[in-house]
């Protein structure tokens, strides 16, 4: 494969090169947008963030009507919600990531003073010390409450469906929350949103844990954009570096051919060991650089492994 490969012609060769070259980059440049893409993405969650997180309360129904599904630019925007809590419909969301656990979110569904059924999240609690739900369940304040939540869409079921123990779910599935509670209240609760709870007036004497603000993290999909950019790069340099190679070889065979072809006029003998000479150095420095490469790739594995 290797002796086919050398013996085509110069031209075939390199345009071959050139044509994996190009390949490669379109590769990378498909790679490249889809990472910029999610920057992009991430960049927008992130001035919503900015916008939406601490801006001043407003009443539910100035934001979103009953029926309505929340619109996306107002995702994270808060809320303020009076009515009574549902107590006896609490429910426990699991495998809710917290402080590096997985943790329960204890969600429960208020009837507002106008008849309206809106699910709030009121926090979380870690699972216990000697089974998997939490030690303590806050229960919801009885009797009139002012809330504060943050307006968030309901969110999919699990890809293993909505199989949970009693009194639990896999997710903030709205529709799935509704069936929960069923009845009237299921009936009448909210499914184009619901809230994370920022606080309550009264506030009780034991609460759930409190949510954490969103990551402002941006993310390291710039960086791997625009390093999918530098491979694209690369791979035109390296084939610009194995064509000059060969260009500058099958110069210094031809000089050498010359050399030789010139000596052996004069000494037949003294060519022929010129030509086993340059055979050998060609060889030995062709060998050497080989080798060369071979232990730079070493070290960068090494180097990663290490990592």
């Amino acid at each position: 494969m290797t002796t086919r490969r050398q013996s085509a012609p110069a031209a075939v060769r390199w345009t071959a090169y050139v044509g994996v070259a190009i390949v490669f980059a379109i590769a990378c440049a498909f790679l490249s947008n889809w990472q910029l893409s999610k920057n992009s993405e991430r960049t927008d969650q992130l001035q919503l963030i900015a916008t939406n997180y601490d801006a001043t309360p407003v009443a539910l129904g100035d934001l979103l009507t009953p029926g309505q599904t929340l619109p996306a630019g107002d995702k994270w925007r808060p809320v303020t919600l009076t009515g009574t809590y549902l107590g006896d419909q609490q429910l426990l969301v699991r495998n809710r990531i917290h402080a590096g656990t997985a943790a329960y979110e204890m969600i429960v569904p208020l009837r507002t003073a106008e008849g309206r059924v809106f699910l709030v999240d009121r926090g979380w609690e870690p699972p216990g010390n000697r089974q998997p739900t939490p030690d303590v369940i806050p229960a919801a304040p009885s009797g009139t409450v002012e809330v504060v939540v943050r307006l968030l869409p309901g969110e999919n079921l699990p890809s293993a469906g909505k199989n949970a123990p009693a009194g639990q779910v896999p997710s903030i599935n709205l529709p799935l929350i509704a069936q929960k509670i069923g009845g009237a209240d299921g009936a009448a609760l909210d499914r184009g949103a619901y809230g994370q709870l920022v606080s309550e007036n009264p506030a009780p004497a034991t609460a759930p844990r409190g949510f954490d603000a969103p990551s402002a993290d941006p993310g390291p999909f710039l960086s791997y954009g625009i390093q999918w950019i530098l491979f694209a790069v690369m791979g035109f340099v390296f084939i610009w570096y194995v064509i000059r190679s060969e260009r500058r070889i099958r110069r210094e065979d031809r000089e050498d051919a010359a050399e030789i072809e010139a000596l052996a006029a004069t000494d037949p003998e003294a060519a022929a060991r010129l030509a086993a000479e340059r055979v050998a150095e060609r060889t030995h420095s062709r060998t050497k650089l080989r080798a060369d490469r071979d232990s730079e790739d070493e070290d960068a594995l090494l180097d990663h492994a290490e990592r």
